[in-house]
């Protein structure tokens, strides 16, 4: 999930909100040689952006191996 922040030539309606990477078969996201990203917005639209206006956007679900790990596991120094 990530946030496209847009710039000051970008439709109102796309600046600020969340998308999702368009992703080929084989599960990797769909880039142009310009640095263009294939993206579909949460009102169903695909557009082509601008990948270095996008950003990863944390406030979805954590991955399970993420979210399980307790504070010692996280934190545990070698001896």
């Amino acid at each position: 999930m990530y946030k496209y922040l847009g710039d000051k030539l970008t439709d109102a309606k796309f600046k600020g909100k969340d998308c999702e990477a368009v992703r080929r078969e084989d599960g990797k996201c769909i880039r142009g040689k310009n640095g263009n990203m294939l993206v579909k917005f949460t009102t169903g639209q695909t557009v082509n952006v601008l990948a270095r206006l996008l950003r990863k956007s944390f406030n979805h679900e954590l991955p399970l191996k993420i979210k399980n790990l307790n504070h010692e596991q996280k934190f545990q120094h070698s001896s």
